[in-house]
């Protein structure tokens, strides 16, 4: 199983630890934090705009098709009801190119094939553990 490690910073912050690379989360001012990142909830929208990128640049690269410039742009929306999360999400697809109408059906196909898309719509099963608890001084 591969690993991710978040390690509290202060108040509502914490860095993220992806392999060498560090992702400093927390809430913004509005919500009672520092804003020195985005929120998880961002991230996870972003994972999901992040992902459909690669799929869509592969897609046009595949195809011989121009990818420098590919935007993808993803808006959300949050359930009115509990439990809080988010129920709408809209990926827009920019690509820096006109494709015919195929490549468009193509790029589309491809952006929904996407592994995070894939795993948001079989969900995986989540565990939670405590691992120990914290020792008294």
């Amino acid at each position: 199983m591969r690993e991710i490690l978040v390690v509290h910073r202060e108040n509502d912050a914490f860095a993220v630890l992806v392999r060498d690379h560090v992702i400093h989360v927390d809430q913004p001012y509005s919500a009672g934090g520092m804003d020195v990142g985005p929120t998880p909830l961002e991230l996870f929208v972003a994972s999901l705009a992040a992902s459909a990128a690669h799929y869509a640049r592969r897609y046009l690269s595949r195809h011989g098709l121009p990818a420098t410039g590919l935007e993808i742009t993803a808006g959300y929306t949050m359930s009115p009801t509990v439990p809080t999360r988010v129920s709408h999400v809209d990926l827009r697809v920019r690509p820096p190119a006109r494709l015919s109408a195929v490549e468009v059906d193509g790029l589309v196909a491809a952006v929904d094939r996407c592994t995070v898309h894939n795993s948001i719509i079989d969900a995986p099963r989540i565990g939670v553990h405590l691992a120990s608890e914290a020792r008294a001084a």
